[in-house]
């Protein structure tokens, strides 16, 4: 399959090439001033170093997707999703979680958001 061809590194005055966003060099830098700039701070706070192993341990311990087995597909689970968001209120007890594949993730969340928005 042909590959796409490299493009400039979007960093201002960069004129590298590179199959990403970033160059090598730059993507660090990128993710640094997003996180310090751009990102919600208690976001960082709720999805530290301990929510990752909470994630691992519940994938591993339901390693299909939740919503797929009830409608009778065998779906591997990628996204770990809470019930009960965080922001209002959500924890991260196993009770408050659900495996998802990447689409049933998606769907739920864009209902959530679209419930709140109404």
């Amino acid at each position: 399959m042909p590959r796409n061809p490299k493009r400039p590194c979007s960093y201002p005055g960069c004129s590298r090439l590179t199959d990403g966003r970033y160059c090598d060099e730059h993507r660090q830098i990128a993710v640094c001033h997003y996180n310090k700039y751009q990102r919600d701070p208690d976001t960082k706070q709720r999805y530290g170093r301990a929510w990752r192993r909470i994630r691992a341990r519940y994938i591993q311990a339901h390693p299909l997707c939740e919503q797929c087995e009830k409608e009778g597909r065998l779906t591997p689970a990628e996204e770990v999703h809470h019930i009960l968001p965080l922001a209002v209120g959500g924890t991260h007890d196993e009770n408050n979680l659900m495996a998802l594949c990447k689409s049933c993730h998606s769907r739920i969340t864009i209902k959530s958001n679209n419930l709140k928005t109404n």
